[in-house]
């Protein structure tokens, strides 16, 4: 959220110095000998070598490492684990007590489908497909350097290769190979522009290769990295990375599918999110005071839009500081009475709360002292750098007390009875974002500088104009002056090598920010457990949404924890979600979150994920903004947020988008189960709650570099108009049967791109496919507590062979411990539905209708009625949820 204007330091050598500098490493790398491998030991399962550097040392960006392990692992039949060290053990691995590694199953070489071949002199490895012989990973490309700052590996890849992921970014799904550099070095990154690193660290690439197979290798490592693709002098991939080690899993396949289980087995399954966080949610960075947000409540409730969330930004804090409410324009009397309406009327409320912790005297930043909890510089002294509320010191999540202190500010913070009672978290700069730039020798001065705190807008006159729903006092007071004073104040392994440069190493990767200390917490700083940011950075985001999703079990340990972050290293899907960052109100950023979501759900394993909705920042239209509504419902999560200096968005602004989102949200609305059942199959499975159209259509290599497409689940395909203003859209449709889910019209696909012209901005081209059973809500609600009283139908989309299948998976909705579950499976076969499965969750609820698109049977029966028409029959029913059934319709 939000941004600030400062200067950015690109380095402190001068452009010719730096250019020579360049041209003589370039030209030291040239010279690089490489290792020689030894001692050999071959286990089967398990395979080990010593590496000695092979000839003189290059020391290109740092020193070459004399002495290195190889250690290769076939821990299942379908992963490869290739780790390249120090001896010593002293350079820097990734914590276990962050990313907790995967088990192995000790699967014997001759079980796997991977091989893994070796050259001894200069060292080399390729790891080779046993079904096909092909190599899908060669480092002979060019010699292995390890040094003490700088490790360089490099493989070769098949011309004009297929590959996805290597993010966070805002470039096309299917990944640039000619001159693309993929910087990862997490930073608060405004607008998201493109090819700049941006809020997140995920180094798992698929490579996509048609027929012969997807695989995929993830790269374990937390350190800032350059990961070059080009083709020059062939094809190839290359790693640059400023430390760690070469910790790599190589993932078989063969489908695309198949690798997204197999790389969720090694980062995590996603976390099953409450069934209340599939609704509509509304925020705005600059909502004026607690009756702005009740009177936006209100507005949504007059205009017959559905809202489940109201989410409050920065804006509730007193100067911007973490854990406190303004007094005058949040008072917490007032707060208590809007969550206790939202909740009497089955809404929620959720908040931000950052890392950055103002340091003066208040509990949050004085508890935080007396626990010694907060990042510390070498010499011992708490950092502090400045953001929201000024001058900011920073938790170090690394502190074994850090936990306990992050659960009682909010167990006291957001006390049920005493306090604020939201009911998810937003979590936000915590890459970690810092406005003063490097070194920050004067944070009061920059922030009094840069105007943090801003000054908050008035407290507004009582117009004693009443909020429809609210209490005749819920009211603002009348308006007082009021002085705004800032009171002033005055392992024994892995951890890394001693004696490096944290702050100027000499290899540079490409981070927007200019220095890696830049714009955020220096690179020096020495975590409580011995490591350094310069080598967990990446870290820091992921390990304060952990560590909150702990805070809200302790505060609700029944409830399952709904947390929304901005920053993300691998594994964050086990825990949070996540939404795309600062995004702008502009057709190409809506078209690019497309490629986001993607990104997220099918290739990092975080499903719960969504951009914000009509744009953060600029202007919207309305045109742009009713696109987006319907764009926005096929997000996982959902919600329209903008900022302060933007017009405002909510969707009851324009008559247009006020029936576009009514539309988008009653579609969602009556599809949130099969949503609901797509997340939780990949919470068991892995498989994907969005495939983009490769992974379904694998061999149709016209899907490969297809992002402004995808599947929603495995059966539902979304095809937005994503040109301005335009209401055509061309589609691609695969060989295959479709429908369009709202006229029921069969569509076959003949794997090539179809005109679709006439699209109202009030809909969008939704299609099923043939082969697939849709559960939806007979209606939908004005909330998600509502649509769940709600009876279900279902609609059979029958394939060539007049057969269909699909799953129900039924719960409380709410609760981490769910003893009490359905997953209920639907099958049909030539006029036959069969319901089978697991009935646990007792309901009265039944399936009400069966509409069988496509269908070629005439036969009736069961007790059900048929009515005839062009595109599909009904049925009526009804049909229990509660056992197993078969029916002919």
């Amino acid at each position: 959220m939000r941004f600030s204007t400062v200067p950015v330091l690109l380095g402190l050598a001068g452009p010719a110095c730096a250019s020579a500098l360049a041209r003589r490493q370039a030209g030291s790398l040239q010279s690089c000998p490489g290792y020689e491998a030894s001692n050999v030991k071959d286990e089967g399962a398990k395979l080990t070598a010593d590496l000695s550097l092979a000839g003189e040392a290059c020391n290109a960006y740092g020193e070459d490492l004399t002495s290195l392990k190889l250690e290769v692992e076939y821990q299942t039949e379908n992963r490869l684990h290739v780790k390249i060290y120090d001896a010593d053990e002293q350079v820097y691995q990734v914590p276990e007590s962050v990313f907790p590694r995967p088990g192995s199953d000790d699967c014997e070489a001759e079980e796997s489908a991977l091989a893994f071949q070796w050259m001894e002199k200069p060292f080399s490895f390729r790891v080779v497909r046993k079904s096909t012989n092909e190599t899908l990973f060669d480092t002979s490309a060019a010699s292995l350097v390890f040094e003490s700052q700088y490790l360089r590996l490099r493989t070769s890849l098949p011309d004009a290769p297929h590959l996805y992921g290597l993010g966070e970014h805002t470039d096309p799904f299917q990944l640039n190979t000619t001159n693309y550099t993929r910087t990862m070095w997490n930073r608060d990154a405004y607008g998201v522009p493109g090819g700049t690193n941006l809020y997140g660290h995920h180094p798992i690439y698929f490579d996509h290769r048609g027929s012969s197979g997807t695989h995929g290798v993830f790269l374990l490592s937390s350190n800032g990295m350059d990961i070059k693709i080009d083709n020059t002098d062939g094809q190839f991939l290359e790693y640059n990375t400023l430390g760690g080690v070469l910790d790599f899993y190589f993932i078989a396949g063969p489908t695309p599918k198949d690798v997204a289980v197999q790389y969720s087995e090694i980062v995590g399954k996603p976390a099953m999110q409450p069934y209340w966080g599939f609704g509509f949610h509304q925020c705005r960075y600059g909502y004026q005071d607690v009756y702005a947000v009740a009177e936006v409540v209100a507005n949504y409730s007059a205009a017959g839009i559905p809202l489940e969330t109201m989410w409050t930004d920065i804006d509730y804090m007193e100067l911007r500081r973490v854990f406190t409410l303004d007094p005058e324009r949040f008072p917490l009397e007032k707060v208590r009475e809007l969550v206790n309406y939202l909740h009497e009327h089955q809404q929620h409320y959720v908040v931000m709360v950052d890392p950055a912790t103002w340091r003066g005297d208040y509990e949050a930043y004085n508890e935080g002292v007396s626990r010694d909890i907060f990042s510390k510089l070498p010499n011992g002294t708490i950092y502090v750098g400045a953001v929201w509320p000024g001058p900011t010191v920073f938790p170090d999540w690394f502190h074994p007390s850090t936990q306990g202190y992050w659960d009682d500010q909010f167990l006291k913070f957001f006390d049920a009875d005493t306090g604020v009672d939201i009911d998810a978290l937003w979590i936000d700069m915590n890459e970690a974002a810092n406005f003063c730039p490097y070194p920050c020798a004067d944070p009061d001065a920059f922030a009094n500088k840069s105007g943090n705190p801003p000054k908050p807008p008035p407290v507004r006159n009582n117009s004693g104009r009443p909020i429809p729903g609210f209490p005749g006092d819920f009211q603002p007071p009348p308006t007082s002056q009021r002085l705004l004073v800032r009171q002033e104040n005055g392992t024994d392994n892995w951890l890394g090598l001693p004696g490096r440069d944290l702050i100027n190493p000499e290899y540079k990767i490409q981070n927007a920010a200019g220095s890696i200390s830049n714009l955020t917490a220096p690179a020096d700083i020495l975590n409580y457990d011995g490591t350094h940011q310069y080598d967990t950075h990446n870290l820091y985001g992921s390990m304060m949404s952990i560590a909150s999703r702990q805070a809200l079990l302790a505060r609700r340990p029944e409830r399952r924890p709904l947390v929304i972050t901005r920053s993300t290293y691998a594994g964050a899907g086990s825990h949070v979600g996540k939404w795309l960052g600062d995004n702008l109100s502009t057709w190409h950023h809506y078209k690019n979150s497309i490629s986001g979501i993607l990104q997220f759900a099918s290739i990092f394993q975080v499903p719960m994920v969504g951009a914000d909705v009509c744009g953060f920042g600029d202007n919207t239209t309305a045109t742009l903004c009713s696109r987006w509504a319907w764009l926005g419902a096929f997000y996982p999560f959902f919600r329209n947020h903008n900022g302060f200096d933007s017009i405002a968005q909510e969707f009851y602004l324009w008559p247009e988008v006020i029936e576009a989102s009514k539309n988008a949200i009653d579609t969602r609305y009556r599809l949130i189960d099969y949503i609901y059942t797509a997340l939780h199959k990949q919470s068991e499975t892995g498989l994907p709650l969005l495939n983009p159209l490769f992974f379904h259509y694998p061999e149709d290599l016209n899907t490969a570099p297809i992002d402004l497409q995808f599947f929603f689940g495995d059966d539902l395909l979304v095809s937005p108009v994503t040109e301005e203003n335009s209401t055509d859209v061309s589609i691609y449709l695969p060989k295959d049967t479709f429908y369009d889910f709202f006229t029921h019209e069969k569509v076959e696909g003949a794997g090539s791109f179809v005109n679709l012209t006439g699209v109202a901005f009030t809909t969008m081209p939704l299609h099923i496919r043939g082969g697939s059973i849709i559960p939806l809500r007979a209606e939908s609600a004005n909330t998600t507590t509502e649509v769940r009283k709600k009876d279900f139908v279902l609609l059979v989309a029958v394939n060539a062979t007049n057969q269909a299948s699909g799953a129900l998976y039924l719960d409380e909705g709410d609760a981490v411990e769910q003893p009490e579950t359905s997953m209920i499976n639907f099958s049909y076969d030539n006029g036959k539905l069969s319901v089978e499965g697991t009935f646990g969750y007792k309901t009265d609820l039944v399936i009400k209708s069966v509409t069988v698109l496509g269908a070629n049977a005439n036969s009736t029966g069961g007790g059900y009625q048929t009515e005839e028409s062009a595109a599909s029959k009904s049925f009526d029913g009804p049909i229990s949820l509660s056992e197993a059934s078969s029916h002919t319709l």
